[in-house]
């Protein structure tokens, strides 16, 4: 998506060899068009899918889920990274390990916001390592939901993640595919 592309070139901060700052428009502070322009090319790419649901982990990853998921007309559930007060009973759960935070987290999801005839399309900002997608395919699992699609806002191609989620047959949609960090310069994944 060049629009995505430009802005991360624009407003992208490269830290160290293999974490891109973008709190500018996506992890900090939200830039509400370039989301919506995301949702809509979510939306567009898996408009085929049957999708009843989108699943994403919070935080950064609601706002473009958000918007595909008023471009699908579907309704939008977040995994929390902590139980509350007011979940605490019948849910889903696993733990995920975080490249940029290198922590593990427990993730959840209340059982009444998942059923067994679900087509799901998950929703994160980044594909790195794979670890926070495949969590939220064990919970979709967990719940017999299908998941027809993962859509990704700033893929890293040079790790390991769409390997490991294609191997299971995954459809990995990336929206900007960054090829390598090099002299603190993004280069992107040339469109075949």
């Amino acid at each position: 998506m060049k629009e995505l592309e430009e802005r991360i070139l624009k407003d992208g901060d490269v830290l160290g060899g293999e974490v891109l700052k973008v709190d500018n428009f996506l992890n900090h502070q939200i830039d509400p068009k370039l989301m919506q322009s995301m949702g809509a090319e979510f939306a567009k790419h898996y408009a085929d899918k049957g999708i009843t649901r989108i699943v994403t982990i919070e935080s950064s990853g609601i706002a473009p889920a958000v918007f595909a998921g008023l471009a699908l007309d579907v309704p939008v559930v977040f995994a929390r990274k902590q139980k509350s007060l007011t979940l605490k009973d019948d849910l889903y759960s696993t733990d995920v390990y975080s490249f940029t935070k290198k922590s593990t987290s427990t993730i959840v999801i209340s059982k009444k916001f998942l059923e067994k005839t679900d087509r799901i399309l998950l929703i994160d900002d980044f594909l790195a390592n794979g670890q926070a997608a495949k969590g939220l395919i064990k919970l979709c699992n967990e719940a017999q939901a299908t998941v027809v699609g993962i859509g990704i806002v700033i893929e890293k191609s040079f790790q390991i993640g769409r390997q490991l989620l294609e191997e299971e047959n995954y459809d990995v949609y990336s929206l900007a595919r960054i090829r390598a960090f090099e002299d603190g310069q993004v280069k992107f994944v040339e469109e075949q």
